[in-house]
């Protein structure tokens, strides 16, 4: 099949998976088709957002959707890297035997993953950027397609370690999750207090996620919008010559080359789910806040201000 049709072929299935997680999560629309855009450019996601809008279920809903194995890890502050990446035990032939953690699988939800120690985090970390664990002198390949979506609470910062910025410059996207609009949450409240359960289709296969992944790479991109995106980087950066003066003011440090890197991906896989064979420079605007959110550091003016990420990213359009 040529990478016409397989675009043409994407965007009808890109809205049918849309219409089988609509049977479970209700509204959600940017959050999932960030998700969505993640998996299909073969980068990870950080889900920011205050417990009880659902973020296992909606990741858990779109694993089904996508025919993906899913595992859930509850980070706690005793947890250890074994516990997450598996470990040897002895047999009963008294022989070693390894035992896969929970990381072995398609698409893992790392949940409140600030709650657990740098040790911890620093392994669930390699293995998102490897593709591979080593324990015990063994090199362990994870699956493929492999996805890790983290979520943090930003309300709780007592008995948390946060993520330092190189380990957060690891996620594609920082998708922030709003609480529902009063319609959609009477419709939350309806769905899940009767006795009807939704049967959710696969309508992708592991093989089918990869082959996306392999076309969206493949997508031409105009040098012109390769510039758009790296100047875009370029300005969030106060010691830049490019940057603004706004930049200067409320900035401390602005995003690495990987935010470039990303934003052209993103940008790809955006113009494909749409119907698009070449991103352009809405495309990358369109991508810009969730990739470039969570890399730019504010100062303190910023904050004492109530200057938002958000702002200062739609500033530099």
């Amino acid at each position: 099949m040529s990478d016409v049709a397989l675009v043409e072929k994407l965007v009808v299935k890109h809205r049918d998976l849309k219409k089988e997680i609509a049977k479970i999560i209700v509204g959600q629309d940017v959050v999932i088709d960030q998700i969505l855009l993640s998996v299909f450019s073969g980068g990870h996601s950080l889900l920011v957002g205050v417990p009880g809008l659902a973020k296992t279920l909606m990741v858990n809903t779109i694993s089904q959707a996508l025919g993906l194995d899913f595992k859930r890890i509850q980070f706690t502050p005793d947890l250890m890297p074994s516990d997450i990446l598996g470990a040897e035990i002895l047999d009963e032939n008294r022989s070693f035997k390894f035992i896969k953690g929970p990381v072995f699988s398609n698409i893992v939800l790392a949940d409140e993953i600030n709650r657990t120690p740098p040790k911890t985090q620093a392994a669930l970390l390699e293995a998102m950027q490897e593709r591979s664990v080593t324990i015990a002198g063994h090199n362990y390949k994870l699956a493929n397609p492999y996805f890790v979506l983290a979520t943090q609470n930003p309300i709780e910062q007592e008995g948390t370690y946060p993520l330092p910025e190189a380990q957060l410059d690891r996620f594609m996207f920082s998708i922030l999750l709003e609480y529902p609009s009063f319609q959609e949450e009477v419709d939350v409240v309806k769905s899940t207090t009767s006795d009807k359960t939704q049967k959710i289709n696969a309508l992708f296969s592991a093989e089918e996620i990869v082959e996306i992944q392999q076309l969206i790479r493949r997508i031409p991109v105009a040098d012109n919008v390769v510039e758009y995106a790296v100047k875009l980087v370029g300005k969030t950066r106060p010691g830049s010559p490019e940057a603004l003066q706004f930049v200067k003011n409320y900035l401390d440090w602005g995003a690495g080359p990987r935010a470039s890197q990303n934003l052209i991906l993103a940008a790809k896989s955006h113009a494909a789910v749409n119907g698009k064979f070449s991103p352009d420079i809405e495309d990358v605007q369109a991508v810009a806040i969730g990739i470039l959110r969570h890399r730019i550091i504010k100062n303190y003016k910023a904050e004492a201000e109530g200057i938002s990420e958000e702002k200062i990213i739609r500033d530099l359009y």
